[in-house]
């Protein structure tokens, strides 16, 4: 693959963009944006090495779609339009049902591989690449079977060309189960950050005593709400049911210190103290 056209080139596409130029110096790797901005700093930080638009895909080797889900959702279509049979094309979103969906029926489906690459950090936009963000990291792949397999070999080759695992798993279980491993954390986050910031309005009083604890716990609440929008509207039913979930089991606790039940407090902290275990094969 000479010819690497990137659509989005921000924290997930700069990323891929390092990591595969580290491994294969020689391929060319064209961007496109909507924002001439994000172009011109991805040239000047060395992401691409060229500016293209859509009517230029048919000269692609692979085409990687990382922009927010919604904008993927209506953009796939035309991509795979303009593509040459020999063109893959992968996306990197984090909800999986929709943009499957889409496409089901389109002549060039058999040249698309629907992915979610589970990695990223909160921050956005070019500057937000960084070297190294997929090794070791688990790479979702939907309906792999739609795509032919001489293209599935060549992403193959690609992810695991940077250190990526791979596992495969059918759109609706993964819009399900991601709910609960990612978009639910985020919610959690944001509206930590939001509750904090509310009851203090003395933002001095907040810095001087959030410790480590609360940093980690909502540094998720600084991620983009241009892409983390799209992803709760997309994935609606299966979040809502997180929320329920969730939202029992605050209720919960919050009953059992109006109890002072604080031995079954205990205990219910103590019995998820099991997820050191589940997270100590997540790096």
């Amino acid at each position: 693959m000479k010819n690497i056209y990137m659509i989005g080139i921000g924290l997930i596409g700069g990323s891929f963009a390092i990591d595969i130029k580290q491994h294969n110096p020689e391929v060319i790797i064209h961007g496109i944006s909507r924002k001439e901005t994000t172009l011109e700093k991805a040239l000047e930080l060395g992401l691409i090495d060229k500016k293209a638009t859509l009517d230029d895909l048919e000269n692609a080797d692979l085409v990687i779609v990382s922009i927010p889900v919604d904008a993927t959702v209506k953009l796939l279509p035309t991509i795979l339009d303009k593509i040459s049979d020999n063109t893959l094309v992968v996306d990197a979103g984090s909800t999986k049902k929709a943009i499957c969906k889409v496409v089901e029926h389109h002549k060039n489906r058999r040249n698309f591989l629907a992915c979610h690459p589970i990695a990223g950090t909160e921050n956005s936009g070019p500057t937000a690449a960084i070297s190294g963000l997929y090794k070791g990291k688990t790479n979702i792949i939907c309906e792999v079977e739609k795509t032919t397999f001489k293209l599935q070999e060549k992403a193959l080759d690609l992810f695991r060309a940077i250190g990526m695992r791979i596992r495969y798993m059918d759109p609706v279980s993964h819009d399900k189960h991601i709910a609960y491993v990612s978009h639910l954390s985020h919610i959690s986050a944001f509206m930590l950050g939001k509750t904090v910031i509310n009851k203090e309005k003395n933002e001095r009083d907040i810095f001087d005593m959030a410790g480590s604890g609360f940093a980690s716990t909502v540094r998720l609440a600084k991620s983009s709400p241009a892409m983390w929008t799209p992803i709760f509207k997309q994935n609606k039913d299966n979040v809502i049911e997180t929320l329920e979930e969730y939202i029992s089991n605050l209720q919960h606790f919050k009953e059992l210190m109006q109890q002072d039940n604080f031995s079954e407090i205990f205990n219910e902290m103590e019995n998820t103290n099991y997820i050191k275990q589940i997270l100590n094969g997540i790096k």
